[in-house]
């Protein structure tokens, strides 16, 4: 019986699936009105604001695709390490929140060009780590790193960093809060929080390395099998490229910290 229960489970899952894979994710917006669209928090793709709202770089263009799609926006903040499962099971329509493409990632469901451009950066500790200039110092058996869970920092420390001790965390603020409590040597994260970081904390952290370990493109992940809603994002992005939108949008939230101001007293 408990056998027959699973079965009917896991027959009942696959038809949601593929239910899901049979439409257009871009006509069931525009006949919905809203574009639902899966986030987590990342400082400063996305982020509340002193009042609760979201702001940042990815509701910025989730609002900007919505408002030329002529539908309202809706954000939908859920978990990093869930976010795929989320969009598969339709708890969303698209997920526009920092996802970088990856090999893994594309086995369950398919990107968008990309749309901005990052990479997995490092900060480390003047107390545990002084006076290190490369990347490859860190390798070593007695050092240990931390990063967030399911972000592209956990297997850029894995490749590069073998020897080295990886601890994960379940948001970056943890990460970071245990190397100033002396307890890592370096937090690998994607830009520009390490430069932020050490801004910060001139006293305790510093940058290692100028240049990004490994770049990364990030883009619209969607459910499989549906080509014309890639072919209308990968428009708009290009579009939006054209018209110096993204990378106006780029500079304001990577390039500086002009908007600090909205979201700490």
């Amino acid at each position: 019986m408990l056998r027959r229960t699973i079965l009917t489970g896991l027959a009942a899952s696959a038809f949601a699936t593929q239910a899901h894979a049979a439409t257009s994710a871009i006509d069931d917006i525009k006949a919905r009105g809203t574009l639902r669209a899966g986030l987590s928090t990342f400082v400063p793709w996305a982020m509340r604001d002193k009042q609760g709202n979201l702001i940042g770089y990815e509701l910025d263009v989730a609002r900007r695709l919505a408002a030329d799609l002529g539908v309202k926006h809706e954000p939908v903040p859920t978990a990093w390490d869930g976010i795929i499962p989320a969009l598969l099971s339709g708890g969303f329509d698209l997920i526009i929140g920092g996802m970088t493409k990856t090999p893994a990632r594309a086995e369950s469901i398919d990107f968008t060009e990309a749309y901005s451009f990052s990479g997995v950066h490092m900060a480390a500790s003047k107390k545990t780590a002084p006076g290190l200039t490369t990347a490859s110092a860190f390798n070593r058996p007695d050092f240990t790193l931390v990063a967030r869970r399911g972000t592209n920092a956990v297997p850029t420390a894995q490749q590069m960093m073998p020897l080295a001790t990886l601890r994960q965390f379940d948001d970056d603020a943890q990460a970071l809060q245990e190397m100033l409590n002396g307890n890592a040597m370096a937090w690998l994260t994607s830009t520009p929080k390490p430069a932020f970081a050490v801004v910060d904390h001139p006293n305790e952290l510093y940058l290692p390395v100028e240049k990004v370990l490994v770049g990364q493109q990030d883009a619209i992940g969607l459910r499989k099998g549906d080509p014309k809603t890639i072919e209308v994002l990968n428009g708009w992005i290009a579009a939006r490229k054209q018209d110096g939108f993204l990378a106006e949008r780029f500079t304001y939230w990577f390039g500086g910290r002009s908007w600090l101001s909205l979201v700490q007293s």
